[in-house]
């Protein structure tokens, strides 16, 4: 099993590895607490391929996005390397998401009126040090389809421009919330395929929430959510290629 978080960061974690010592989230929904995490120890190393399972409300989500800077714990603490999230104003978690994370959802979120070349420029426009926007949609198996407009792609082919433009800014991070979840087994492949490769090319830390059991076959570690926590974390010594994954 992983180190615990407090070891990981002793050990001296890399940007692209992350480390969360009791992260809880509470939201009041009328008279009610709803607990959305409880407690959460978690260490995550970079280069990792990491898949989280479990039902809809059992905390996935909100901790993909605590991950990600786009919401903040109510408790606990989150570093990223030697950087502490949990510290950091809105600015600063602004500038880390920019710097650092690609993000991936199950819907695809291309703006229309722009070809596939034109929404993966988007991303290149602004990031640090982007890959070519031709070259990441050639990386997804898109490179004709580049003049394309959204309406003209299949929908597996939209969530690859999306892959695309997650991995143009060449992210430490991607962060992937049912990105197979709108698609059947064949194109889905070919979007985790896309995921393999920028982990193993590109050296990003992947982290992918998913309702798909045998989506967990890919990664070497899984951690399974129940009521907010982690239940139980599983190792998987083969780690399958996407293609053969059984659906």
């Amino acid at each position: 099993m992983m180190e615990k978080p407090s070891e990981f960061r002793a050990s001296g974690a890399p940007p692209g590895s992350f480390a969360a010592t009791g992260l809880g989230k509470l939201y009041r929904s009328g008279e009610a607490d709803v607990h959305a995490l409880r407690g959460v120890e978690l260490a995550i190393a970079k280069g990792e391929m990491l898949v989280l399972l479990g039902p809809s409300g059992s905390g996935k989500s909100t901790l993909l996005n605590i991950l990600g800077g786009l919401d903040r714990p109510t408790s606990g603490r989150l570093w990223f390397g030697d950087q502490e999230l949990t510290g950091l104003d809105d600015a600063g978690l602004t500038r880390f998401r920019r710097a650092h994370v690609g993000f991936i959802f199950q819907f695809y979120n291309l703006i229309p009126s722009l070809t596939a070349l034109e929404n993966v420029r988007l991303v290149t426009d602004i990031a640090e040090r982007p890959m070519d926007a031709a070259a990441a949609l050639d990386r997804v198996g898109l490179a004709n389809r580049q003049h394309n407009y959204p309406a003209q792609l299949s929908g597996g082919e939209q969530q690859r421009v999306a892959v695309a433009r997650a991995i143009a800014k060449q992210p430490q991070v991607l962060l992937c919330d049912e990105p197979t979840g709108a698609l059947d087994s064949a194109t889905g492949v070919h979007v985790l395929a896309a995921l393999a490769e920028a982990n193993r090319e590109l050296g990003a830390t992947v982290v992918i929430i998913t309702h798909n059991v045998g989506i967990a076959a890919m990664a070497r570690r899984v951690i399974h959510f129940r009521d907010g926590q982690i239940a139980r974390e599983e190792l998987n010594e083969r780690p399958v290629a996407p293609a053969e994954i059984s659906w």
